[in-house]
């Protein structure tokens, strides 16, 4: 999860800053204290999106129509295997905020050697500007790509047109690269009120929290980073982790092989709600 202020390149320093930026910001939050400040808005969890399909199969392709034709920017590479049905898999979700960065190459020729898809929630700003063949690779092999705002803003603290603002930005920079605009969105720091969502219902956005964070912005221990995702996941849950952070990458494949071993499959958002299709403004979570 990065982004500081307004300019499209990296100055010398940038990305140190931005780092501890969000560090701080993140140091204050916990899974539990996700704030969802002033909301009436849906909050479904994946078992509770599956379910309602089932029993109502005209839901699961509901949305606002623009949404559903613009499609995610990974769906494409992604639909030539079988969907997971996570009714009877044990389902669970790899997802990566606040890049591309520059581990991300290695980040996904892992995933690549494990044959595992995840959901990579990007900034705009110095990150899918600054890596465009990165972006590009994201969607080519499969995985979901999703929006993290432009400047990793606290949303919950800006106007809608601000908000609009954060979330357009990206959306056409993804689309610039890859052709399509993202399906999913995901709030810094989880954060998030009744103008968020509606802008995101706006933007044909769905909103994205998660069941499991190793909280790596805080240590470099690639084997604690794998500790703690290990010891929280569960099923259909939803994992945080940020390919920026120098010992995020390095816990991947002791997570994946573990997991494996515990008999996960490992699956895209998108997949983890099929046969439900996102919905527009609808939150995501476990």
């Amino acid at each position: 999860m990065p982004e500081t202020s307004g300019t499209t390149t990296t100055s010398p320093g940038t990305a140190g800053r931005t780092r501890l930026r969000i560090a701080s910001a993140l140091a204050a939050m916990s899974l539990a204290a996700v704030a969802l400040t002033g909301c009436s808005m849906d909050r479904v969890s994946p078992s509770e999106a599956r379910a309602d399909a089932m029993e109502n199969p005209a839901a699961s392709t509901a949305g606002d129509g623009k949404s559903q034709a613009a499609g995610s920017a990974g769906r494409n590479a992604a639909s030539a295997k079988a969907p997971v049905d996570c009714e009877k898999a044990k389902c669970i979700a790899l997802t990566f905020d606040g890049g591309p960065g520059k581990d991300t190459p290695q980040l996904l020729d892992i995933l690549k050697k494990e044959k595992v898809h995840a959901t990579f929630f990007l900034l705009g700003e110095n990150h899918v500007l600054k890596y465009p063949e990165t972006v590009r690779r994201l969607a080519a092999e499969g995985h979901e790509v999703a929006n993290h705002t432009w400047t990793h803003e606290r949303l919950d603290t800006l106007d809608k047109d601000a908000i609009r603002d954060e979330l357009a930005r990206t959306q056409d920079a993804i689309a610039a690269i890859t052709g399509k605009k993202p399906t999913l969105m995901r709030p810094p720091q989880g954060r998030i009120n009744d103008d968020v969502t509606a802008v995101s219902k706006e933007l044909g956005l769905s909103l994205v929290l998660w069941s499991t964070t190793a909280k790596d912005f805080s240590t470099t221990d690639s084997a604690l980073i794998a500790e703690r995702t290990l010891d929280q996941a569960d099923r259909d849950g939803i994992i945080l982790l940020h390919d920026i952070y120098d010992g995020t990458v390095p816990a991947v494949p002791a997570i994946i092989t573990e997991l494996k071993k515990r008999g996960y499959t490992f699956v895209t958002v998108p997949e983890l709600l099929h046969p439900a299709k996102p919905v527009p403004g609808t939150v995501y979570d476990q």
